[in-house]
């Protein structure tokens, strides 16, 4: 098994650049295995929704894309990042079953949080629904039938094949602990905590990223993770601070700020927002432009002005290229207000210049390095699959076939930011323990300056013109 490096990590679905592992194998080992270093293999376990994100089992491969020998194959040139979706598992697993099934008399009875628990009265006062912070207009359940006939409510945040765990509970840590210690002795570096912040709970609070429940929850599964030497990657969409917080207690974190901040730098030539993020950010942090999910919005609230980021929002549907309001609505079974749904190369106007300067800013910045396959290709908004589909995520996840792979990767901006990718992976310049600096001038000439030792990278970038070059040793 490879262990983690400083070295560009790809997202990609198992079943999104060939129909399968074998074939994303395939696909890597021809095109693209020099420009990477590692892989986040987005959820491969059987799933009954989300997809993969409503886990049934995280001790079986999805037979569709293949088995443990080809995720094993995989983790014997890359390193690799699973995820665990740490807050829920599948209305579809044995486990829930169980529990409807044999209700008090299931073992895992005390894995889910049942409101009759949870709330002093068993249901939650309107002011108590008002805190929650969630993704329905209601209190966030699903009503659980059991076999002898009675109902009662379970909590549930996001869709209801997505039944929450009880994280605090017995059960939920031995459950916890369990799956964890699976995943890291079958091929993982790094193990990413899907929704993390929703994970903690308590009545009468946001339950969201409640502290000190928090820090008790990355503890327990760092502790489980050291005898394995795999690392943690929790998941959270919400405002930076929360990101600062992690990072001070010595864990990664996620970049999702960079995405905004940049398209905002790039549409109007100014880069003081940038700047100011690219000084105070983290350091031990992964960078992303773009994700499975949409470009955040919420994640960039106080590094810019909130007319900015309205302003922002606004011309990414008028300066990006086939994205329309409508994508983003009940329409196409999206309702996220936090994100808006398009490819990070359709959102600066399928412009290559444009796209390579973004890219090589997120090389420059602080952290490592993620590509999205989608962003790899520099993949515009699939409009078939969405209308096919009517799910407005899929305007960013199209499925690549190894042959449509040959012919994009001859693409010349493709050709460039491979180019680019590999030159952040070798150069010494970017070694984690090295120096970083960033400079600007009338508003948009920004220039980034990398240095480990005597060896040095520097960025000479246009945020007007998209001209940009490279000086290094």
């Amino acid at each position: 098994m490879k262990k983690f490096e400083n070295k560009i990590m790809l997202i990609t679905y198992a079943d999104s650049l060939g129909k399968n592992l074998k074939e994303l194998s395939y696909v890597l080992d021809e095109h693209i295995s020099d420009a990477i270093g590692g892989i986040h293999v987005l959820p491969f376990f059987p799933s009954s929704g989300d997809r993969g994100f409503a886990p049934m089992t995280y001790r079986e491969v999805d037979k569709s894309f293949g088995d443990w020998n080809d995720i094993n194959e995989l983790s014997n040139k890359y390193f690799l990042m699973y995820d665990y979706m740490i807050n829920h598992i599948s209305a579809q697993s044995f486990y829930y079953k169980d529990f409807l099934s044999k209700k008090d008399n299931s073992e895992y009875k005390d894995l889910f949080i049942r409101y009759k628990d949870f709330w002093e009265n068993g249901e939650p006062n309107q002011e108590q629904v008002d805190a929650i912070y969630k993704r329905k207009p209601r209190a966030p359940y699903v009503t659980a039938k059991f076999a002898d006939g009675t109902e009662e409510k379970v909590w549930c945040t996001f869709d209801e094949e997505q039944i929450d765990i009880d994280c605090e509970s017995e059960t939920g840590k031995k459950f916890i602990n369990e799956n964890l210690k699976f995943l890291a002795g079958n091929g993982a570096s790094l193990i990413r905590l899907d929704a993390f912040a929703y994970a903690t709970k308590k009545a009468g609070t946001s339950c969201f990223f409640i502290e000190p429940g928090v820090w008790n929850l990355l503890g327990q599964c760092d502790e489980v993770l050291k005898d394995y030497g795999a690392l943690l990657l929790p998941e959270i969409h919400e405002h930076y601070s929360m990101q600062l917080k992690i990072a001070e207690k010595g864990y990664f974190v996620y970049d999702f700020a960079l995405p905004m901040l940049l398209i905002h730098a790039l549409y109007y030539g100014e880069g003081k927002y940038l700047k100011n993020w690219l000084e105070i950010c983290p350091r031990k942090q992964f960078t992303t432009l773009d994700t499975h999910d949409g470009i955040g919005v919420v994640d960039v609230k106080d590094l810019l002005p909130d007319e900015e980021i309205n302003k922002t929002k606004e011309d990414i549907f008028k300066f990006g290229a086939n994205v329309k309001k409508i994508y983003n609505t009940s329409a196409y079974n999206n309702l996220d207000i936090y994100q808006i749904n398009c490819t990070y190369y359709s959102a600066l106007g399928d412009n290559d210049n444009a796209y390579l300067l973004a890219r090589a800013i997120q090389f420059f910045a602080p952290g490592i390095p993620q590509v999205y396959y989608v962003g790899m290709l520099a993949g515009k908004n699939d409009l078939e699959l969405l209308e096919e589909t009517k799910v407005g995520r899929n305007i960013n996840r199209h499925y690549y076939t190894k042959e449509e792979v040959e012919m994009e990767i001859k693409r010349p901006v493709v050709h460039k930011l491979l180019e680019l990718m590999r030159f952040r992976n070798n150069h010494p310049a970017f070694n984690l323990d090295g120096s970083f600096k960033v400079e600007l001038e009338n508003s948009n000439e920004l220039k980034i300056i990398r240095e480990y030792k005597e060896d040095y990278a520097i960025l000479h970038a246009n945020l007007k013109t998209f001209d940009f070059t490279i000086e290094h040793s």
